[in-house]
């Protein structure tokens, strides 16, 4: 078990909107797409998360640290 991937799959959860959504629909498929090395029991653990309670979460971050936000500047043509 990697308490690092764990973390890192947390993270995704609640600052990256796409990868939430594969993740509530096929765990397994987007944490290995990720690069996620997650244990059977961590991906299971993470699975049992509430979908509404990670959502709610995310949206009380501040937006300029997920993932739509990064990549909102580079979309747009601004490299700097």
């Amino acid at each position: 078990m990697s308490q690092q991937a764990v973390e890192r799959a947390l993270g995704k959860l609640v600052t990256d909107g796409a990868f939430r959504e594969r993740f509530f629909v096929h765990p397994e498929a987007a944490t290995w797409e990720a690069g996620l090395p997650l244990s059977p029991d961590e991906l299971d653990a993470l699975s049992r998360l509430s979908r509404s309670a990670v959502v709610r979460f995310s949206e009380g971050l501040d937006k300029r640290i997920c993932q739509a936000c990064r990549k909102l500047p580079r979309l747009l043509g601004d490299t700097g």
